[in-house]
């Protein structure tokens, strides 16, 4: 607020401050003297045209008089008037200052509610965000808990047994079947350690045991035997899986358990129906061999009189199909290696000729009994000497043979052989004019115990074998067989090998001294051929019919340089007088050769004992020589003084001389297929081993420990053989039993990969 005064008295106010009251009243007084003066002189002469002194003299005196009341009052009406200004314009500064700082308070306040109404905006977005999210924590956490349900009523359904077992080996949880099992609750089973509950003895304890606490945690799976209360036998398929948290630290354990005794039966039962198919396989085989075996050697003293041509011909003819029986018969006592199509296959220099001849012949005597025509055609260059296995083929071409002339009334059976030596194969063509076979039966004819439903076929008797095994037995030696016929029009059955050329294999003289052999054998026929072999190679022969005579004669003759030991004689068996033998001092180091039908059982039977050799019966006379020249040339001498010289051949792991004999034998592949199926095997019988160990069944243990130990020596694995045969034979310590058997498992592996390289380097 400002008017026209205000400047005046601002002013007028300042001079009062500047001269100070005094000065500046003496000068308005002088002032309003000389104004007043001034004026009563100047108003005298417009009155009077004089001046009036007495009128000035009264004015200058009145002024006098009144002027410093006049001055004083004015000075104080300035003085506050002036402070009343300054304080009116400082209530006005004030004033504004405090709009404005109102202005600003509310622009403040108008913001701060702004903000906060934004604030509670998002407030009431993040309630909502927070209430929706706790209505989704409670779905999933109902959801979780049906699942959770779900989960834990199939879990308690199952007919398979689980519990956990926490880090420290305490139960954590369990299913309703493990409760039954258990015979507690679940109440009384978590929080608790087994050894809390069950002692060692109790049925139970054998579904829980573990791996020992310093052993590395992994999966284990056993079958285990439970007995039951009442005395029913239950077989349960335990599996242990050790349980890891996020971080990859075991946390403890899980344990599943499935219900196998319907599949174990069956298991017992086929193992037993296996187990006595062999024995009677095995006996019948044997029973056939000595018949065999006569046909064998009175055929190879045949062939070695004065024959015809054509007389020789069939002879030859005789002496290949027993021997090629013979060879069957091998196949036939070991028939776990026929369900696994795992047939030898021993690859010889074969003369091709000779050997086309004997299936001719064969072929024409079959086609000559039915009044058919045979013809043989080859069309190629025969005079050769091929790598093949001359039993296993002639099995093949027999078979396709004796078929063909088997479903041929009349025409002809023919047999054309050509080789392409550009890509080495071999093939063989068997064509007859019989009654055929339908497209429809071409493949599965091919197939075990298959019979055509064509009412022709039928009438034919026949196993339904025959071209099963052809076909296992073409396809062993890496070739292929196939069929085209029509039906009224004949077939055609085609056979391709893979082959290799070869040089005719020279026969080298034996160096073999004049040797006393003592025969031991039961068999009047056997004992003549064996009698008339070994005198043909200009040894004499000591014959003993029994054991009790072999035990006389032992005591007796002092030359005998050689033991020929059948396994089956009418007072004892060929191990009690192995093992007499080689308890007495004075002839512990006489060779001993096993003469038996079923080498290889012959050989679990004699396992433990030292026995220099073994001959299948029928003898064959290259296995005879190659026999005696190990055991009696200078080479061999040299190789045995080799053996006796290094006193650490027992810590081998690798039975070198088994596996090299079989590999120059058997060939390479054939070797390193029993190497594989070894392999395949070993799982089988750890856990087997495994299972019995952790159930402290003695027998079955020692059971198991043979078995491996026979398959072991199979494979010329020297070092598990004889662990082995320690676990079968020596005290059982079950105490820390478990941890010894993983090592022997890892180390049992570790050998089989070292056989591995060994024979990829043979």
């Amino acid at each position: 607020m400002q008017g026209p005064v205000h400047p005046q008295v601002k002013a007028f106010a300042g001079w009062i401050r500047h001269w100070g009251k005094l000065k500046l009243a003496l000068l308005c007084q002088l002032v309003l003297m000389l104004a007043v003066g001034i004026f009563s002189a100047v108003s005298s002469i417009v009155l009077a045209n004089q001046i009036d002194w007495l009128m000035v003299k009264g004015a200058a005196l009145a002024s006098l008089m009144l002027g410093p009341v006049f001055i004083a009052f004015l000075f104080y009406l300035v003085l506050h008037l002036d402070a009343a200004l300054s304080y009116l314009e400082d209530s006005a500064h004030q004033e504004r200052l405090l709009n404005e700082g109102m202005q600003e308070n509310i622009r403040q306040l108008n913001f701060e509610i702004e903000e906060r109404k934004k604030a509670f905006q998002a407030k009431r977005r993040a309630i909502d965000e927070l209430r929706k999210e706790i209505a989704e924590r409670k779905k999933a956490q109902i959801e979780l808990e049906e699942q959770s349900l779900l989960i834990r009523s199939i879990v308690d359904s199952s007919p398979d047994l689980f519990y956990y077992r926490d880090e420290t080996g305490r139960f954590a949880s369990c299913n309703k079947m493990f409760e039954q099992i258990m015979g507690k609750s679940a109440s009384e089973l978590i929080g608790r350690f087994p050894e809390q509950i069950y002692s060692d003895k109790s049925a139970q304890a054998v579904i829980l045991t573990e791996y020992e606490v310093n052993m590395p945690p992994s999966d284990l799976t056993l079958d285990v035997e439970y007995v039951k209360d009442d005395g029913q036998v239950l077989w349960l398929e335990m599996r242990k899986v050790p349980f890891y948290d996020r971080h990859g630290r075991n946390i403890g354990l899980l344990g599943f358990g499935r219900d196998i005794t319907s599949r174990k039966l069956a298991e017992q039962a086929l193992e037993k129906a296996y187990q006595d198919k062999g024995k009677f396989i095995a006996t019948l085989s044997h029973e056939l061999r000595t018949p065999l075996n006569g046909i064998v050697g009175l055929s190879r003293r045949l062939l070695e009189s004065k024959l015809s041509k054509q007389q020789h011909g069939w002879a030859n003819t005789i002496f290949s199909s027993a021997e090629t029986l013979g060879n069957i018969f091998n196949d036939i006592i070991d028939l776990d290696k026929i369900d696994r199509q795992d047939l030898d296959i021993v690859y010889q220099t074969v003369a091709l000729a000779p050997f086309i001849n004997d299936i001719a012949n064969f072929a024409e005597l079959l086609c000559q009994q039915k009044g058919l025509k045979f013809e043989l055609s080859c069309q190629s260059e025969i005079e050769l000497h091929l790598r093949l296995d001359p039993t296993r083929l002639r099995q093949v071409l027999w078979n396709l043979l004796n078929n063909a002339v088997k479903f041929t009334a009349s025409g002809s059976v023919s047999l054309a052989c050509r080789l392409d030596q550009a890509s080495m194969q071999l093939e063989f063509v068997v064509t007859d004019t019989g009654i055929g076979i339908a497209p429809a039966e071409q493949e599965r004819i091919f197939d075990m115990y298959y019979k055509s439903s064509d009412g022709r076929r039928l009438s034919i008797i026949g196993s339904g074998i025959g071209l099963s095994v052809s076909r296992a037995l073409v396809e062993a030696m890496q070739g292929n067989i196939v069929v085209s016929s029509n039906v009224g029009e004949g077939s055609c059955f085609r056979v391709q090998l893979p082959t290799q050329l070869a040089a005719q294999e020279q026969e080298t003289p034996i160096s073999c001294p004049e040797l006393t052999v003592l025969l031991i054998e039961d068999v009047p026929l056997n004992a003549e051929i064996a009698i008339g072999l070994l005198e043909q190679r200009g040894h004499n022969v000591i014959h003993a019919e029994t054991g009790e005579d072999a035990i006389a004669l032992l005591e007796t003759e002092d030359d005998i340089d050689l033991v020929l030991l059948d396994m089956q004689l009418p007072d004892m068996n060929g191990e009690e007088i192995a093992q007499y033998i080689r308890q007495e001092p004075r002839l512990a180091g006489l060779p001993i050769v096993v003469l038996s039908a079923n080498v290889r059982k012959a050989e679990e039977q004699l396992q433990g004992l030292h026995i220099d050799n073994a001959l299948a019966k029928p003898i064959s006379t290259s296995r005879l020589d190659a026999v005696l020249a190990q055991l009696f040339s200078p080479s061999a001498v040299k190789l045995q003084r080799a053996v006796a010289a290094n006193p650490m051949a027992e810590q081998q792991i690798l039975d070198t001389n088994i596996l090299n004999d079989y590999i120059q034998s058997l060939g390479k592949d054939t070797v390193k297929r029993s190497t594989q199926l070894f392999a395949q095997l070993l799982p089988g019988y750890m856990n087997r081993i495994m299972e019995t160990a952790v159930q402290r069944q003695l027998k079955e243990f020692q059971e198991a420990a043979h078995k491996l130990k026979g398959a072991a020596a199979s494979v010329g694995l020297l070092w598990v053989q004889q662990q082995a045969k320690r676990l079968e034979q020596d005290d059982v310590n079950w105490q820390g039993l478990e941890r010894h058997l993983v090592d022997f498992h890892l180390k049992t592996e570790q050998h089989l990969a070292a056989l591995s390289d060994y024979i990829e380097k043979a």
